[in-house]
């Protein structure tokens, strides 16, 4: 019996795959509507999803073959869908951070930060912290949380008083803390390293040492996924959203760019960031303040050696190059045309020069991140010249650009371009469907419940289901039946479309929740109750912080105390007169 059990979880994959098809046929045979064959399109897609019976990409793909052959869309109208507007700028911004990335100028920004703030236990936190969340909000929180964690790790090693040999900072592939013990330590005393007066002493530090490992590991990994929400680029889900609302309601003038999410979505992941450095500065290094920064006795000579592993890394990266000039000037650029394109409360450069007959932008802010993307091709990654001859002549070779093509398609995740399209695939499909009007329909006694309360306990409910599945499927499955429920009762689309969208980057509980948690956790000194415990208080934290900023400031940014007249295009219940149809906000 145990073998049979064995070999049912083995072959798990493949069983999901040929049975949650068949297991889910009654749905569209029973029910022979348009509503209903897409409901099984989506709730196969959905389990699919959650289990990752097959990749997330691959599932992604679905609609292309079930929606022509139910009769939802044509085909050619759901290829359409896998590389929209949005897509493009995912694509562009990537390009960038690639760039960014591939010359090392993230590793540089972060380095110069570390040496400004200093390494007391409170600061050192606040600092990796600072430096994860701002290059998360340019750069993947993956590749952020690969290149901090070691850089923090070989501080913590001075810290210790360890003096092994890590001025090679991203080769420290682990840190053994979790093998931390009294017979360890003895090994450190025989070589004359740290002095210790008794075996309690030694104990006690090697906890105290332990304790400040494990929160500096969960502030990086914290901080990455805190940061992505700043940006409409950070995180995948941002782009979600835009999506689908450019997707949902095609005549809402781009209420969603680039400088009106920053409005938004900046202060919430300030406020929120200082709230997790004091809890994780709480959980982990205790409530002596006067210790955590650093005022205690006998501690300066390890600082000065954890101070000196970051000026060592610094140096070794050597001046700044022509190529990391050329791509800071050029991302100064990029950020700057996404600002002045269509900031809404002036009229930006694509408003005046780029204007349709509406006096909206025809550049999106995809347009800007290919336009910089392309010019990246073009620049070379040194000085033009003949100063330096080869030995041989007939050699000469021109240096190679900034960005080259091997490098993207090494780097790019293409499944998230995909996984992408297939989002906004199915939002499509739920509209032609008529799927979306029958949630609606079905989720109008909300209308009854304070809005407010409706924002927290959806962020509750996304911020749960995050911690299981994908970030991006999260967002994929709920923001278009959200869109339907909004427009049902009379609720502007966002006011639930934004918390949530903002909800689903709140995955701090798990290893398995999120890329940058599973990297801390594989470096060790972490067990799953620590991220849990860490993490479980931070949900509530960031789900309060969230619904904070859409009660507060996101109301003039995105006029969340109306109901838009873009929104009337799928639904006709909020043309008549009632006493939410105006003022549905908080």
């Amino acid at each position: 019996m145990a073998t049979c059990w064995q070999g049912l979880w083995a072959y798990r994959s493949y069983l999901i795959v040929i049975c949650l098809p068949i297991f889910l046929l009654p749905l569209p045979l029973i029910v022979q509507r348009k509503e209903a064959y897409c409901a099984y399109s989506i709730i196969l897609m959905a389990l699919f999803w959650c289990t990752e019976a097959l990749p997330l990409a691959v599932t992604a793909l679905f609609p292309i073959i079930l929606f022509p052959l139910m009769g939802i869309m044509d085909a050619s109208e759901v290829c359409i869908e896998y590389f929209k507007d949005t897509n493009v700028l995912f694509f562009g911004g990537l390009m960038v951070a690639i760039t960014v990335e591939h010359w090392n100028l993230h590793k540089r920004i972060a380095l110069c930060v570390l040496l400004i703030i200093g390494v007391r236990p409170a600061l050192l936190i606040l600092g990796f912290m600072v430096v994860t969340a701002f290059l998360s909000m340019w750069i993947s929180n993956t590749a952020t949380t690969a290149m901090m964690l070691p850089i923090a790790h070989a501080v913590l090693e001075q810290l210790h008083g360890s003096h092994k040999d890590v001025e090679g900072g991203n080769e420290n592939p682990t840190f053994e803390l979790q093998e931390a013990s009294p017979q360890k330590e003895g090994a450190k005393l025989d070589n004359g390293q740290v002095i210790r007066t008794s075996s309690e002493s030694k104990v006690q530090k090697t906890q105290e040492h332990l304790r400040l490992s494990q929160g500096l590991s969960l502030c990086i990994c914290y901080s990455a996924s805190i940061g992505g929400i700043a940006t409409l680029t950070g995180t995948t889900p941002n782009l979600v959203l835009q999506g689908q609302v450019n997707s949902l309601f095609p005549q809402n003038g781009n209420v969603v760019n680039f400088a009106s999410w920053f409005g938004f979505a900046f202060p919430t992941m300030v406020i929120l960031l200082l709230l997790a450095w004091v809890w994780l500065q709480i959980l982990f290094l205790g409530f002596n303040f006067r210790k955590n920064f650093g005022f205690g006795e006998g501690e300066e000579e390890r600082k000065q050696a954890a101070f000196q592993v970051i000026k060592t890394q610094h140096k070794l990266l050597g001046p700044m190059s022509f190529a990391e000039k050329a791509v800071t000037i050029l991302f100064i650029i990029l950020v700057i045309l996404w600002f002045t394109r269509e900031p809404g409360f002036f009229q930006g450069w694509g408003n005046v020069a780029f204007a349709d007959e509406n006096g909206q932008s025809m550049a999106s802010d995809g347009t800007v991140a290919i336009f910089i993307s392309v010019i990246m091709f073009i620049v070379p990654s040194k000085i033009p010249g003949l100063t330096q001859f080869p030995e041989k002549p007939g050699k000469l070779k021109p240096p190679p650009a900034l960005l080259t093509w091997k490098i993207v398609n090494e780097k790019m995740p293409w499944n998230i371009v995909i996984l992408l399209g297939g989002g906004f695939a199915l939002a499509k499909g739920s509209e032609k469907s008529g799927l979306s009007e029958w949630l609606g329909d079905k989720l109008t006694p909300l209308q009854h419940i304070p809005p407010p309360a409706t924002a927290l306990i959806l962020c509750l409910l996304i911020a749960t289901f995050t911690e299981c599945t994908s970030n991006v499927a999260t967002t994929t499955l709920f923001l278009p039946i959200l869109a339907s429920m909004a427009q049902a009762i009379c609720l502007h689309p966002l006011y639930v479309m934004l918390p949530c969208t903002l909800a689903a980057s709140l995955a701090f509980m798990l290893p398995v929740a999120t890329p940058p948690n599973a990297i801390v956790f594989s470096f060790g000194g972490l067990k799953v109750s620590d991220m849990a415990r860490a993490g479980f208080l931070l949900n509530i934290i960031g789900v309060l912080v969230i619904t904070l900023a859409v009660n507060s400031w996101s109301i003039p940014i995105f006029h969340l105390d109306t109901f838009p007249t873009w929104a009337h295009s799928n639904t006709s219940q909020c043309l008549l007169s009632s006493p939410n149809s105006t003022t549905p906000g908080p």
